[in-house]
């Protein structure tokens, strides 16, 4: 699938990036004990002891930087009219609220929290054009408050689905206290098919869809949903 990957490329960067840290750390203790010569059994007795002590952190690191960046592929649904959860996470706002820069007004609402546990790897929520794409800077408030929606750094990625033609749908990438970067994957006019890989926020975050007002919501407060897999809605 398009995109597949890039997930785990930059899991890898941030382990090589850690493993030169780590590397840098053990030769700066090892360097101490050559220059203090008065110092040179206590720096070597602590270069000693600090190895498989940064080894062990590096490791642990490594393992969950691999599985926070997993990556996997989505068994998109077939069907007329479906819109899927963009995010993998839990349904914790559904509401109606004005939306003026791509939907152009009042429309319905679901917002999805991303924690640190969940997959953070985004997908295409109905095949189409982006028709819209805009990065705003902004706060970095704790993505858990919903009010985050409305202050952090974000980018607004407007959709025109194919089915029906023309139907816009709307998903919002929040950045969060932990998740300072949103990497997307798509740029605008570009064509995309359903359950397609778009982005990548990574740690913690949140993503709001907006949909219009006669879609049919399938989803509760508290639901947890997969992207690309989960129907939030389907079209009315």
């Amino acid at each position: 699938m398009k995109y597949s990957g890039r997930a785990r490329k930059a899991a890898f960067k941030l382990v090589f990036l850690s493993l030169l840290a780590g590397i840098g750390i053990w030769i700066l203790i090892t360097f101490a004990s050559a220059v203090a010569a008065v110092l040179t059994a206590i720096a070597s007795a602590v270069a000693v002891a600090a190895t498989p002590v940064l080894l062990l952190l590096w490791i642990l690191y490594a393992g969950f930087t691999f599985y926070f960046f997993r990556d996997p592929t989505a068994r998109v649904p077939s069907g007329s009219g479906l819109i899927l959860s963009p995010a993998h996470g839990k349904v914790d706002v559904i509401d109606t609220r004005n939306e003026p820069n791509f939907m152009g007004g009042q429309c319905q609402r679901i917002s999805v929290f991303l924690s640190v546990f969940d997959v953070h790897v985004q997908n295409a929520p109905v095949s189409g054009k982006i028709a819209h794409f805009k990065y705003s800077t902004g706060q970095f408030l704790n993505a858990l408050k919903t009010e985050s929606s409305l202050h952090n750094e974000n980018v607004l990625l407007g959709f025109e689905a194919s089915d029906p033609p023309g139907q816009k749908i709307g998903v919002r990438l929040i950045a969060g206290v932990i998740a300072r970067r949103i990497v997307c994957f798509i740029s605008q006019g570009e064509e995309v098919a359903r359950g397609q890989r778009i982005s990548l926020i990574q740690y913690g975050s949140r993503a709001d869809v907006y949909l219009p007002l006669n879609a049919k919501i399938k989803v509760q407060l508290g639901d947890h949903v997969v992207g690309g897999e989960t129907v939030l809605a389907v079209m009315g």
